[in-house]
């Protein structure tokens, strides 16, 4: 699209003033927060960094510093996590260290904790906090703590063909006898579970059970666990089996401790807590205010502090299990679970990080629905233990702490995830898990925005096998696939500790021992040459993406027992509604119990997202409580669609909602505001109902949108972005208000020149790059310090670079006009109308050869023990004829560093005239700084690099500077055999033997074009 041109006034490098805030308690939208502004967001709205604590024997000055650099390049904060070599399993304490001294919540770590918050306090930062080492997931405890994980033990084994068993019951010993449970086998079956690696399958049997047999025996066990017991003859030739389940503290830990003391909880490491009940809370906020709250940690979280924080749930076990769930499972459904035991052995235990392990046998039942109703009773048990849990420690986070509380809700686990989204405060997903996703991203976004959450986190940038090789363009690409998915903050994984550790070779502790990305800090070349405009991005990005609620026109209906964790499975192909620039989010049936969850005016939530329709597409599972509600919707007002056909029936034990299904979903097809559609008609339903979407979409690629209205200024935001090959098109937005660009590279915005209104819609013409975006702002009146001029154009011809508003009168424009013909007329608003230039012929565009590249290598220390310098540095020069990546250049294949591109041009061109010019660099790969006659440009667009240069330009020679940096990997893996992380050689070298992974393309490649333009003065009149 058409770039303005910035005055010289406002030609600054800009800079993050600091500023000292935090969250309020009420962290949402109707919160007085102190947001700064678009050109300058506060640090509540900038980005963190996730920052690893290798342990607290580390230098605390170091970590005061790493904070420090993390405020210079523009973050808001850390993520102050003590990962501990991911609780151990990396391989352990390394040599010479002492968890047991240093561990969570000993003195050493309280005074880096305390470290942390005031080095955030003097650099105007906030700091968020996991509530526990590695993921956060539990804390040091005594091993009879009842607060602990606890885990559910299955073992079985046939009764002799006879029919009597006379002996002790399977797996006695293992732990507390729950239940004994007996039933008849129909049918066994030994089959394989295809994982996520298709070429793993694991072995396991299949048990069919006749339901009428399933009894408790538990009474006739003795206390030495006899028991004697004689069947009824089959008369089918079936057999029996005997099913015990034994209750137990799991004693995982997330922090692995190999210790012979016991004379503090500190000696045993720490433990997983309990994740479904308010036990699991109560244990890690006793442990936070005896050990880590003294008065000063305190105020300085009152000061500083900002969201505790709890990552993705990977803890492991048989079956996910509390104490209490018995009865919790009993006072929501009315029956005992304790028959149906068998039926959960199988996939109930950690469905991500157990996926090939999900037990040893199935059991499933003679029924229609082979017991899947029970199974998915056992799972809403599991939904309202893990929802005690959340919200204990919110509760407390809240009120005791008077800062917010944040987690990567429920997934992994088995049950829905979007159920217990809006129990926290600021909900986290995760890039790596929901693998880039965005209709992963709007099942987890959907209950948020709902709720009235201000902010939707991600964990952004975990790549595995990517360590020192992620290039900032792919984070990029994550980052803008997340926010059209719902996400508005991020949290980059990750910031690593840059001084000396125990047993570790240069450069340093790396957390995940090279495993997944990134290791940002100042190690790393792009730190302090570019990170900082890509931070600035990602912060007026999020600025612009928590302004007000994401106002989205469809909700879909998505009820699951157990949220994939791959996001891959989607009730319909739902291409037509991206195509057609329809905004959708998924919604569960228990947000509908949301207080948000209301129709006004034909919308359903119309404070939040808005919803313009309900669509229940045939393959979603519809609960049968969940039909009167959407009755209820629909005689407000709200139209729900039908799609495909009746839907499926979600399945629970309760026959008479079985039984009444049909009834009620026939009646709801008879309520007025419902319809029926096939799933290719929706558009055209859609269209037939009114229901525009807020930003159509006509466009030969593929663009997502997001809509947000601010609910502090008279302003609202739509964000295009391209998610595929360059494309041109246009979208049409419901609204009449002023359009403006507003850059997020540079933070500042300007009128847009192209465009059309009528009807209170606005029609933008598009042209954009791959991955590249767009955020334009509808301006109201009363937003004075913006300006709203008359003068705008409904046609422009492809020779116009870009244009300046004039400072004096709102009836006239400033045109930059490259060589070449009007491809099209340039027709005004008022319908005047130039089909050519009439002035003098602009100068040709020409490239940019005979390039010197200064290339300064980093490499290790002399001393590769010592970890903590950034890098020994010397320079190479080359001469270049073309660029091309330094894997092209003799004596650059395996090298990093920093690459100084030089070459220059005269100014001004010989032929033709020119008033200016834009340069045109290719696409960045990583960061990228310009100078021009040793003056640095405003920051630009990586995926667009076009640059108005006019301002640095001088008669005669022009010097040209391209400073690109790369990251460390092409020089890593040439000593990889050299490097030692906490005293064991990286990840990656033991569990993938054989060939590292490839260089990476770095460097500057491609054309660097210079296209000179002049100046034409368009006018109203």
């Amino acid at each position: 699209m058409l770039v303005p041109q910035y005055s010289l006034r406002a030609a600054i490098v800009l800079t993050f003033a600091v500023q000292c805030v935090r969250a309020n308690v009420n962290d949402q939208f109707s919160s007085e927060i102190d947001t700064g502004t678009f050109q300058n967001p506060s640090a509540l709205l900038r980005p963190r960094f996730r920052y690893w604590l290798p342990d607290s024997s580390v230098d605390e000055q170091v970590v005061r510093d790493d904070i420090k650099s993390a405020a210079a390049i523009g973050a808001g904060g850390v993520e102050f996590l003590a990962f501990y070599n991911a609780g151990g399993v990396l391989g352990g304490a390394p040599p010479g260290d002492d968890w047991s001294k240093y561990g969570f919540g000993t003195p050493a770590f309280t005074r880096l904790f305390q470290a942390a918050l005031e080095a955030h306090r003097d650099a105007g930062m906030v700091m968020d906090f996991a509530i526990g080492p590695n993921q956060g997931q539990g804390v040091p405890a005594e091993p009879n703590d009842e607060g602990l994980q606890w885990d559910l033990v299955p073992s079985s084994q046939p009764v002799p063909a006879n029919g009597s068993f006379d002996g002790v019951i399977p797996g006695w010993g293992t732990g507390d006898l729950l239940a004994l449970v007996s039933a008849e086998v129909v049918s066994s079956k030994r089959t394989e579970n295809p994982t996520l690696t298709s070429t793993t399958r694991t072995p396991y049997t299949r048990l069919v059970l006749k339901e009428s047999s399933l009894a408790s025996r538990t009474s006739q066990v003795s206390a030495g666990g006899h028991l004697s017991l004689t069947f009824p003859a089959s008369t089918h030739n079936h057999s029996y089996w005997l099913f015990a389940f034994y209750e137990r503290l799991s004693h995982a830990k997330n922090l692995e401790l190999s210790s012979n003391l016991s004379s503090t909880v500190f000696d045993n490491g720490s433990y997983n807590v309990d994740h479904f009940s308010a036990r699991g809370a109560e244990t890690v906020i006793k442990f936070w205010e005896k050990y880590i709250l003294n008065k000063y940690v305190k105020s300085l979280l009152t000061q500083v502090g900002n969201y505790a924080w709890e990552d993705s749930v990977e803890i492991k076990s048989n079956i996910s299990w509390t104490r209490s769930l018995p009865s919790v499972f009993e006072q929501m459904h009315g029956y005992s679970l304790i028959n149906y035991l068998p039926l959960i052995m199988f996939g109930n235990n950690n469905i991500a990080i157990q996926a090939s392990e999900p037990g040893a046998i199935q059991c499933v039942l003679d029924t229609p629905d082979e017991g899947a109703g029970y199974v998915n009773d056992y799972r809403g048990a599991l939904v309202e233990g893990y929802r005690q849990y959340l919200k204990t420690l919110t509760e407390w986070v809240n009120s005791v702490l008077n800062l917010q509380m944040s987690a990567q809700v429920s997934y992994n686990l088995p049950m829905e995830m979007e159920a217990n989204v809006p129990l926290v405060n600021a909900p986290e997903c995760e890039s790596l898990g929901f693998m880039d996703n965005i209709d992963g991203y709007r099942q987890f976004s959907g209950p948020a925005v709902l709720a009235g959450k201000r902010v939707v986190s991600n964990e952004i940038g975990a790549v595995s096998m990517k360590a020192f090789q992620y290039q900032i363009s792919s984070l990029l690409w994550s980052i803008n696939r997340a926010v059209v998915g719902g996400v508005n903050q991020f949290v980059i994984h990750g910031q690593s500790y840059t001084g000396n550790y125990w047993s570790t070779t240069w450069p340093g502790y790396t957390a995940f021992s090279y495993f997944y990305s990134e290791m940002w800090s100042n190690k790393q070349p792009a730190w302090d040459h570019g990170l900082s405009d890509v931070l600035g991005y990602v912060g007026r990005l999020q600025y612009s993406q928590q302004a007000g609620p994401l106002k989205t026109d469809i909700a879909i209906y998505n009820k699951q027992s157990a949220t994939d964790f791959t996001f891959q499975s989607h009730p319909a192909n739902l291409t037509d509604l991206i195509d057609a620039g329809y905004s959708y989010s998924y919604l569960s049936p228990d947000n509908f119990d949301l207080p948000q969850a209301y129709v006004r005016n034909g919308t359903l939530a119309p404070d939040g997202p808005a919803y313009k329709a309900l669509v229940i597409y045939t393959a979603a599972s519809v609960t049968y409580d969940s039909i009167d509600k959407i009755r209820q919707f629909a005689e407000a007002g709200l139209p729900v669609i039908l799609a495909g056909g009746d839907p499926s029936y979600y399945v629970t034990a309760d026959a008479a909602n079985k039984d009444n299904f049909t009834k009620g979903i026939s009646q709801l097809k008879r309520t007025k505001n419902v319809y029926a559609a096939s799933n290719d008609e929706i558009i055209n339903k859609l269209s037939s109902l009114n229901l525009e979407p807020r930003i159509r979409v006509r466009t030969n690629g593929t663009w997502y949108t997001t809509w947000r209205e601010s609910v502090k200024e008279d302003i609202q935001f739509a964000f295009v972005f391209n998610d595929g090959m360059a494309s041109t098109g246009h979208i049409t937005v419901a609204s009449d208000k002023t359009p403006h660009l507003f850059d997020m590279w540079t933070g500042r915005s300007e009128p847009i020149l192209h465009y059309r209104q009528a009807q209170g819609k606005t029609l933008i013409p598009l042209a954009l790059e791959s991955n590249q975006t767009v955020l334009i702002g509808f301006v109201g009146k009363s937003l004075r310090r913006l300006r709203a001029p008359s003068f705008h154009a409904i046609q422009v011809p492809s020779t116009i670079l870009g244009y300046e508003h004039s400072t004096v009168s709102s009836e006239s424009i400033e045109l930059h006009v490259a060589a070449g013909s009007f491809n099209k007329p340039l027709v005004l608003f008022n319908g005047k109308n130039y089909t050519s230039l009439p002035g003098p012929t602009p100068a040709p565009s020409f490239k940019l050869d005979n390039w010197s590249l200064t290339a300064e290598h980093w490499t290790a220390p002399f001393n590769m023990s010592d970890a903590s310098p950034i890098a020994l540095k010397y320079n190479t020069t080359h001469r270049l004829q073309s660029l091309v990546p330094w894997t092209e250049i003799q004596g650059l294949a395996n090298a990093s560093g920093i690459g100084y591109y030089r070459t220059g041009f005269e100014w001004p061109p010989h032929t033709g005239s020119a008033d200016g010019a834009y340069i045109l660099l290719p696409r960045v790969l990583h960061t990228i700084r310009l100078q021009i006659n040793g003056r640095q440009t405003l920051p630009f667009d990586y995926n667009a690099p076009k640059v108005d240069i006019s301002a640095y330009l001088k008669n005669g020679r022009n010097e040209i500077l391209v400073i690109v940096p790369t990251p460390m990997w092409n020089y890593l893996r040439s000593i990889f055999d050299r490097i030692v992380m906490s005293g064991y050689p990286p990840l990656i070298s033991i569990t993938n033997p054989g060939p590292l992974p490839e260089p990476v393309d770095t460097g500057l490649s491609g054309t660097v074009q210079v296209v000179p333009y002049v100046k034409w003065q368009a006018t109203v009149k």
